[in-house]
């Protein structure tokens, strides 16, 4: 199976290991610039790196449509910098998977491939896509739905630990981000962590710096640039996360049904 998945960030990244642990043959998209925060777990990095590797599984940058499909047909996984995911036309998926997350529907349609499938809020089955995985922690995470859509965003990050909003890093200011400290390693509240131009940016909490935006990606004020895991395990900043297994399994399930592949 051939399946396109919009967006290479964190989420997206655990659904796509979990569709080639199960042999599907992948080409993910993405922005130019990524504004990924949990890049150690991201195929995002591909766009900067040239390439990837997440939990034994390594994605290789496409320069062409034609050099992406020709990598995922070898068995490699395949990102493309193309936001608007023109590569369907010319690649023909066997399925399309829409984890940009942005909380509203970016540009997928139902049409776009035998098998749509989104991830989060802004998409309605029957409409947008065929099917539906929730994605707000909780009772239903990873849950598929089959009609309706997921839960509207709140705009309040799930609690870990007791912590919710307070483990969101935001930019200071507008600028270039720089980061002063690296992914995985253990921070007080109070302590500097990065800074935009002159501004500092101190850690909300105590925890291990899960993520934080690469060196030189332009923000603005409020925009989300770090994560901190008041859990304080340093494995869980280079593994995929609980929410996004959770959602690549609900993904897996989807595509399984809807491609009749589990009758």
């Amino acid at each position: 199976m051939l399946v396109v998945i919009r967006g290479a960030g964190d989420i997206a990244t655990g659904i796509a290991c979990r569709l080639a642990a199960a042999g599907c043959r992948l080409v993910l998209t993405e922005v130019a610039q990524p504004t990924t925060v949990r890049r150690t777990v991201a195929f995002s990095e591909a766009v900067r790196l040239g390439e990837a590797a997440v939990e034994g599984v390594t994605a290789r940058l496409a320069r062409t449509t034609a050099e992406a499909g020709a990598l995922a047909e070898a068995g490699a996984v395949a990102v493309l910098v193309d936001p608007a995911a023109r590569c369907v036309a010319e690649l023909k998926p066997d399925a399309l998977v829409d984890a940009i997350l942005a909380k509203r529907n970016t540009g997928t349609r139902i049409t776009d491939a035998p098998a749509v499938v989104a991830a989060g809020p802004g998409f309605a089955v029957g409409v947008d896509c065929h099917a539906v995985v929730e994605t707000k922690r909780g009772h239903n995470l990873g849950r598929v739905i089959w009609k309706g859509s997921a839960v509207p965003d709140t705009g309040v990050p799930g609690v870990i630990a007791g912590h919710g909003a307070d483990r969101v890093l935001r930019a200071p200011a507008a600028g270039l981000f720089e980061p002063l400290r690296a992914i995985g390693d253990a921070v007080c509240a109070g302590e500097v962590v990065a800074r935009v131009g002159d501004v500092p940016l101190p850690a909300t909490i105590d925890g291990v710096l899960r993520g934080l935006l690469a060196p030189g990606v332009p923000v603005e004020p409020g925009m989300k640039a770090g994560d901190i895991d008041p859990r304080g395990v340093q494995e869980h900043c280079f593994t995929v996360s609980d929410k996004a297994r959770a959602v690549g399994g609900g993904v897996l399930e989807a595509l399984l049904a809807l491609t009749g592949a589990l009758r």
